[in-house]
C-alpha cells in the first residue's frame, strides 16, 4: 500500500501551509508539517515535526523528532533527534540525543546531547562503555 506525501502508517500527517502564520503556542497530539510562519513555541513531545522549505519559524519546539528544510531560530528540544537538512538553517540552541546536520545546511548554537542510562555492572562495565562526544 502507498502512502501519501501527508500520511503516516498511523493515519494523516497535520498540514501548515505557506501562507499560515500562527502567534502563539502551537500544540498537538499528531505529526504536524509546518510550511508557513510560526512566532511563539510549538509543543508536540511525542510527534515528529517537520519544518518545510517555506517555513520562517521563530519559535521554541519541543518534540519527539524535528527535520528542518527551512529556517528556524529558536531552542531545540527533541526527544530523540534533530535534522537539517541541505537548504534548512536552524540559530539556537539543541537539546537531543542524535544530531544530524547535511551539507548545505546552516547551525548556530550550541548541542547538549544528554548521557544515556547505563547499568551498573562493576568497574569494568564503565570501561566498556563508548566515550560521548560533543558536536
Amino acid at each position: 500500500m502507498l502512502q501519501g506525501p501527508n500520511e503516516t502508517k498511523n493515519g494523516q500527517i497535520a498540514a501548515l501551509g505557506r501562507s499560515v502564520l500562527v502567534k502563539g503556542e502551537l500544540t498537538g497530539s499528531e505529526d504536524l508539517t509546518v510550511d508557513g510562519r510560526v512566532e511563539g513555541r510549538i509543543d508536540l513531545p511525542d510527534h515528529t515535526l517537520v519544518i518545510g522549505p517555506n517555513a520562517q519559524i521563530r519559535a521554541d519546539i519541543v518534540a519527539k523528532i524535528v527535520t528542518v528544510f527551512g529556517a528556524v531560530t529558536g531552542g531545540v528540544t527533541a526527544r530523540e533527534k534533530v535534522e537539517i537538512r541541505q537548504g534548512g538553517s536552524l540559530e539556537g540552541n539543541l537539546a537531543c540525543a542524535s544530531v544530524h546536520i547535511q551539507d548545505g545546511a546552516q547551525f548556530c548554537g550550541k548541542v547538549e546531547m544528554p548521557k544515556r542510562a547505563r547499568k551498573k555492572e562493576g568497574p569494568q562495565a564503565e570501561a566498556a562503555a563508548p566515550a560521548m562526544a560533543a558536536v
